[in-house]
């Protein structure tokens, strides 16, 4: 049954009613968060300190198989999801985004220092030997030594691992 007021066109939405355009988006957002957590390791799901229906669900996911299945029981997910504090889960998410980002830039970092080291010459030792004052000095002598003449020779890349490893011990910033 439709109202007087919507049958004479005078119906104006207000603010508190939402369209289903704007439900369907925030639903398929819960989604993705629940996607997202199926994705985790179960220890990583204490953190978020859900409710006991929504660990029994997450622990359901693990169980699950079929393709199918896992898309219906993502949408289940979703719809618990709407219960719980998806601002706390959104936020660690994006502390856990920004970790993965600050270790990659890490990486990154690491890798420039160990390929200006192979490729560079004793300036780039002596800029390594500035930050870092306690290195061994003679051992990543060695490790330059072995990664030049494994590049040279078309060797597998050990030394220059084990260079790789030495530096991120150090902890370069």
């Amino acid at each position: 049954m439709m109202t007087d007021e919507y049958e004479s066109g005078g119906y104006e939405e207000t603010e508190e009613q939402v369209s289903r355009s704007e439900i369907k988006r925030q639903m398929l957002a819960l989604q993705a968060l629940g996607e997202r957590l199926v994705k985790l390791k179960p220890a990583q799901w204490e953190a978020f300190g859900f409710s006991e229906s929504m660990m029994d669900a997450l622990r359901e996911s693990q169980r699950i198989k079929s393709h199918n299945a896992m898309r219906r029981h993502i949408r289940r997910l979703g719809k618990l999801l709407n219960q719980e504090d998806t601002e706390q889960v959104e936020s660690l998410f994006q502390r856990m985004d920004d970790q993965a980002m600050q270790d990659n830039r890490r990486f990154h970092r690491i890798e420039q220092w160990r390929d200006r080291l192979i490729n560079g010459d004793d300036k780039t030792l002596s800029e390594l030997l500035d930050i870092c004052p306690n290195i061994d000095i003679q051992h990543v002598r060695q490790l330059i030594r072995a990664a030049k003449k494994e590049r040279e020779l078309t060797k597998p890349p050990t030394a220059q691992r084990k260079l790789f490893r030495y530096l991120k011990d150090l902890d370069l910033n």
